[in-house]
């Protein structure tokens, strides 16, 4: 299996709210990483994450914007806790990233949407490949409510239409006729699109 060399995390960002900050430093906590947080004047937040041997660190910086903390995050990671422990924020607190894990002579590149993976895509040179896309299940359930719907309003339709031409032929009125005619050309033209 490849060695991972380095994760980088290009606009990871993270929104929590008050209440949810001591959720996210003992979430911190539990991975075993050196843990500093302050408090700056203006209620902004600045964690800084470091290994247990005192080498690699990390500054999370949340702002205070509109009631929440944001964070928005760019870095390069090699310690496999603090890459963990990214991944395990961003999951958990439904954050949106672009993830790239580099191996030897490969990046694997992970698309994050709310806290989940939507695309993996691996890259070596120019060659991309990809390996995973979300489907959207619920999108395509609906779109085919949506086109039962459709199904629905022909079947409507067409017992229009055949309420017409039966009319029609019991018509003798010129007037009426063309009326019909017109109404029937209308809805002619509402089955094409829909059946389209």
């Amino acid at each position: 299996m490849a060695q991972r060399v380095a994760t980088e995390y290009v606009n990871a960002s993270i929104q929590v709210t008050e209440a949810e900050m001591p959720i996210l430093m003992s979430l911190c906590e539990a991975q075993q990483l050196r843990l500093q947080v302050f408090v700056l004047d203006n209620g902004n937040h600045e964690v800084v994450l470091q290994d247990e041997a005192g080498g690699e660190a990390i500054r999370l910086t949340f702002e205070r914007i509109h009631g929440h903390y944001v964070c928005v995050l760019s870095c390069r990671v090699e310690q496999l806790k603090l890459t963990n422990v990214l991944r395990k924020l961003i999951s958990a607190f439904k954050g949106d990233a672009v993830v790239n894990r580099i191996y030897q002579g490969f990046t694997m590149v992970y698309h994050y949407l709310e806290g989940k993976v939507i695309r993996i895509v691996e890259v070596k040179g120019d060659q991309h490949k990809t390996v995973f896309e979300h489907r959207d299940t619920i999108g395509r359930m609906e779109a085919q409510f949506r086109r039962q719907t459709v199904e629905e309003e022909i079947g409507i339709l067409r017992r229009a239409v055949n309420e017409l031409l039966d009319l029609r032929n019991q018509t003798s009125a010129a007037a009426e006729i063309a009326d019909i005619d017109e109404r029937l050309q209308h809805h002619s033209r509402l089955l094409f699109a829909l059946e389209a």
